[in-house]
Parts: C-alpha cells; sequence; structure tokens
C-alpha cells in the first residue's frame, strides 16, 4: 500500500447495506481535478458502501473502470497508484517562501505549463510535430498530443476480464465523431476494452479521436458531461441510491477579469446541471406513480384492455435518492485546474472528495429510502449547509 495522507476524521463506520436494490456511482468529467472521485470511493469504501454500477465520462470512465477493473479491497490501493503515477511530484516545498493564493495559483500555473510542453508520464506525450503541419487525415493532424501511453497504464492497472464478468455494471459515455450521436459503452451490451475508456476521454483538439468497430470517438463530455441520466432510465427499473460526483460546480462567482471569464466558462459548459436533470425526472417519476395508482384502481375488463397493458411497464412504484458531491474549487486554481497534475494538487482533491463524502454520511437520511410520498430524493449537503 502506498502511503497515503488519508484525513484525520473519524471514518464513517462500517454498516448495513443501504435498502436500496442499485447503489450507483456516477463520475463526472474533469482531468486532473478526477482525484477528487478517489477521495469519495475511498470515503464510501470505508463506510462499507460498495456499488453495483459505476458509470463515467472522461477522467470518471477512467476512475470508473479502476474500480470495476479491481477486487473491492484492491480499489483504493488501485486508484492512489493510478493517480501518484500520473502526477508530478514537487521536490522543493515551495510554500517555505512563497505564500497567499497569488503565489499558490502561480505555482500551480507552471506546474500546469508542464503538462502541456512534456505531457504527462503514462497518460499523454506532445506530439513532435504540431498538427498544423501534418498532412490531412494522419493521425496526427486531429490531435496536440498522443495518448497511447495511457492503454498501457489501463492495462497495468485494470483487470478487462472483471470489467466484463464480475457482475458489476459497468458504462462510460463517448460521441461518434461522424453523426454526433452519443453512445454509451455499457458491459450489458459491448465487451469492454481499454479504447472504449480512452473513447470517453478523447477531448479534441488536445486528444485523438479512438476507433472502436470501425468508428471514430470523442469524448463524452462534448454532449453530457455526467451519466446520470443513463443510470436513471435504464430498465427495468430499480430502487436506485446515485452517488453522483462533480468536478464542476454550476453556481459560482460573477467573473471580474479574464482568467475569471475562462474559468466560469468551463464550469459552465461541463457542469451537470444535476438540479435541473432531477426535477425533471422527479416529475416523471411522479407521473408513473399516478399511472400505477390509477391501473390499481381500474376495473378488471379495462385493466386488460389495449390502452392499459400500453401503460403498465412505465407504471413502477421505485424510489431513487441522489446525493450530489461537487467539488468547489480553490480562487487560485484558475482555467488550468482540470490539466494541472502537480501532485500536491492531486492530494488536495483527494481530501476533498474524502471530506465531503465523510460529512455527508453523516447524515443519515441519504441513505434512507424516502418516506414522505415523494418517490424521488435529492441531497446536496454542501449546498444546504448541513455538512
Amino acid at each position: 500500500m502506498h502511503d497515503m495522507p488519508y484525513p484525520r476524521v473519524k471514518p464513517p463506520m462500517q454498516r448495513e447495506r443501504p435498502p436500496f436494490e442499485c447503489i450507483a456511482l456516477v463520475l463526472q468529467g474533469g482531468g486532473a481535478l478526477g482525484a477528487y472521485q478517489g477521495g469519495v470511493y475511498q470515503a464510501l469504501s470505508e463506510a462499507g458502501i460498495q456499488p453495483d454500477w459505476v458509470a463515467g465520462i472522461s477522467i470518471g470512465a477512467i476512475n470508473s473502470a479502476l474500480i470495476a477493473g479491481n477486487a473491492p479491497e484492491q480499489r483504493v490501493e488501485k486508484l492512489r497508484a493510478f493517480w501518484e503515477s500520473i502526477t508530478i511530484p514537487q521536490h522543493v516545498d515551495i510554500s517555505a517562501f512563497m505564500h497567499g493564493d497569488l503565489a499558490h495559483g502561480a505555482v500551480n500555473q507552471m506546474y500546469a505549463g508542464v503538462s502541456v510542453m512534456q505531457g504527462i508520464q503514462g497518460f499523454f506525450k506532445p506530439r513532435m510535430v504540431s498538427p498544423w503541419l501534418c498532412p490531412s487525415g494522419s493521425v496526427g493532424a486531429t490531435s496536440f498530443f498522443d495518448t497511447s501511453p495511457l492503454k498501457s497504464t489501463l492495462e497495468r492497472f485494470v483487470d478487462f476480464d472483471r470489467i466484463n464478468n464480475d457482475g458489476m455494471r459497468f458504462s462510460v459515455g463517448a460521441v461518434n465523431v461522424r453523426n454526433g450521436n452519443f453512445v454509451y459503452f455499457d458491459n450489458a451490451r459491448y465487451t469492454i476494452a481499454p479504447e472504449h475508456i480512452m473513447a470517453s476521454g478523447a477531448l479534441p483538439p488536445g486528444f485523438p479521436p479512438v476507433e472502436i468497430e470501425g468508428e471514430l470517438y470523442w469524448d463524452g463530455g462534448l454532449v453530457s458531461n455526467t451519466p446520470l441520466e443513463w443510470v436513471l432510465s435504464s430498465l427495468p427499473q430499480k430502487d436506485t441510491l446515485a452517488f453522483q460526483v462533480d468536478l464542476w460546480s454550476a453556481r459560482g462567482s460573477v467573473p471580474r477579469d479574464m482568467s475569471q471569464v475562462l474559468t466560469r466558462q468551463k464550469e459552465i459548459q461541463y457542469s451537470s446541471r444535476t438540479r435541473a436533470s432531477t426535477d425533471r425526472f422527479r416529475a416523471l417519476q411522479k407521473r408513473r406513480y399516478a399511472i400505477a395508482n390509477l391501473l390499481d384502481k381500474m376495473p378488471d375488463e379495462l385493466k386488460s384492455s389495449p390502452d392499459a397493458q400500453l401503460l403498465h411497464p412505465v407504471a413502477v412504484r421505485k424510489v431513487y435518492n441522489i446525493v450530489e458531491l461537487i467539488y468547489h474549487s480553490q480562487d487560485y486554481e484558475g482555467d488550468f485546474k482540470d490539466y494541472e497534475f502537480s501532485r500536491a494538487s492531486m492530494e488536495n482533491h483527494w481530501q476533498a472528495g474524502y471530506y465531503d463524502t465523510v460529512r455527508t454520511l453523516r447524515h443519515e437520511s441519504v441513505l434512507k429510502r424516502p418516506e414522505n410520498g415523494e418517490s424521488v430524493q435529492t441531497f446536496d449537503m454542501s449546498r444546504d449547509g448541513k455538512g
């Protein structure tokens, strides 16, 4: 086991499985911010909460593969090992002679520059020739970086036989470059390979598209940066406890300079707007409950009518708890925070995910089935001030 700076708080108590048919872990895209999701999983694991379904986009797809592709007792260690392998150690304690947000931001920007100029070991590397100088149609003409190192890294840390045969549901989203359609590579329908994970994280123009079955795919975040709706709309419906882990906050301050404009643009562009999605889903579930109630009251001759038979599949009384865990970035992180791969930032993101989850799990209500007549409950303890 690696030396881990575990947060010094009392971890959540091991508990019985929450009373839901499905526990889903839904992981958003966000590059270097993805270490936050590692901290979330660590806290869930310590609390004895293991997902039945992991679904991810981009870096969330990679973290999903690390979870689904390893035995439960090895998942935290593998997540840590992966994140330590792709981050840049700081050999000098810069904080000893630089203080404050301005200095911290300058240091982070320096490490982001290193990522761009040198690439990230085991993840991506800059192309020797600019894509502007490469022949049209060549591999090098469509991206600034080569992601071939990621394939070897995934094969080293992920057991793809386990993803395809262990029984845990696994889904990653990508976009078909040719027709623009969003596709989920789900182990219920596909045999998952490293290429499916890489396709989900192939964000242009930095990364090249990935070919799967004769089609080229880009990062799913171009269309939707969260797989939550895929999980909620899955059939057959199941009572579901979903942990939605977002790396971009939809809520933020009004920008005061160009750097803040670029930061806020990314946050709005890639945030999941989970509250709007869950409001729509809640309204849909209310209609499903109403249809079920009406069918129960129908006389038998009407229940067997073609119209009633058509309604039976949607007349389902299932309940959903959606627990939102959202990374709230520091002011100094800037618009380069998603490609700033320093070890110090990784540790900060990981600990933030761990702390947020520990605080959230202290509220027993998030793990209880809805009892107030609502079929869908949402929880965001940081926003609601209950953390």
